[in-house]
């Protein structure tokens, strides 16, 4: 058994990749800006990215480092940088300094268009750190990423219980339930893989269309059909100025994101599937968005 450093491990993908490291019979250190409730196997760390001596702790003594902490979205794309691109060199600092050789990063299908978005840009400049670093590395760049907790899609289910899910522009995309990229993330923090990028996803060759996902996620939440529109970038950019006026810092639709959400294709390459003896998904799509609704109707949140 290994002792796992993860940052982010409060987080909707870090909490599911603590569990899994916990039943796995690992032992975690845990970074974490707030108390926590003590847990065996578990040694929180209090700090942040910008702590160096936080970070120190976080990473002596371990075999590897999960580096999961970063900022999906803001008000302020500047942002961005602090946390993804300065936060990342601080952590491969940390790595080193504590002679730890294995360290896996979770980057974003949005590093590989980084002119969309000042978040895509910004995890593209972290992938740069990671791979000039010399450690033994490995990037996963998920695609949307759902489930128990995601407050993100949640959106979506949302609109589609309303009977309606608005579309970015004619387009498909990957998605990953957030168990099997947390099975994921574990599996190569253990294993001796290749300095490599990967984008995994749910198995689904080609990924989904939106108007195939719009409709699944319809019938997960038990509509039969739902109304799809595709909206156009500028009436998508609309809807963002609209979403800070309603809901300020808070808002999930800002104009950084609508920068990638318009591009046409987030589906994971076939070229950078994991090797099916490190991790293959267990989760089918149709069956996880299932899953999900039916733990957002039990948790009072549809």
């Amino acid at each position: 058994m290994a002792v796992l450093a993860i940052t982010g491990a409060t987080g909707f993908v870090g909490s599911a990749a603590l569990d899994v490291a916990l039943e796995a019979g690992h032992t975690v250190r845990a970074l974490t800006r707030r108390d926590q409730t003590a847990r065996a196997g578990v040694q929180w760390i209090k700090g942040t990215l910008e702590d160096t001596a936080a970070l120190a702790e976080l990473c002596s003594g371990a075999d590897a480092v999960v580096h999961i902490a970063g900022l999906t979205n803001t008000p302020d794309p500047a942002e961005f940088e602090a946390a993804n691109v300065i936060g990342t060199d601080a952590m491969i600092a940390a790595v080193k300094g504590a002679g730890v050789k294995r360290f896996v990063f979770v980057s974003s299908l949005a590093a590989r268009e980084p002119k969309l978005s000042a978040y895509g840009a910004s995890k593209a400049r972290a992938e740069t750190l990671v791979e000039a670093s010399g450690l033994q590395w490995t990037i996963v760049r998920p695609p949307a990423v759902y489930g128990p907790r995601d407050v993100d899609m949640f959106e979506l289910f949302k609109t589609a219980k309303m009977g309606v899910v608005p579309l970015p522009p004619g387009g498909a995309t990957s998605i990953i339930h957030a168990s099997d990229l947390a099975r994921l993330l574990v599996a190569l923090a253990v294993k001796n893989t290749r300095r490599a990028i990967f984008e995994p996803d749910d198995g689904r060759e080609g990924g989904w269309s939106h108007k195939e996902l719009a409709q699944a996620i319809g019938r997960a939440v038990g509509k039969k059909a739902v109304f799809a529109p595709h909206l156009p970038k500028p009436v998508l950019g609309i809807a963002a100025q609209a979403d800070k006026l309603l809901r300020g810092d808070k808002a999930k639709l800002t104009a950084d994101r609508v920068g990638y959400m318009a591009h046409p294709n987030w589906v994971s390459r076939w070229d950078r599937k994991l090797p099916p003896d490190v991790w293959e998904p267990q989760i089918e799509g149709e069956l996880g968005l299932k899953a999900t609704a039916d733990w957002y109707k039990a948790e009072g949140w549809l």
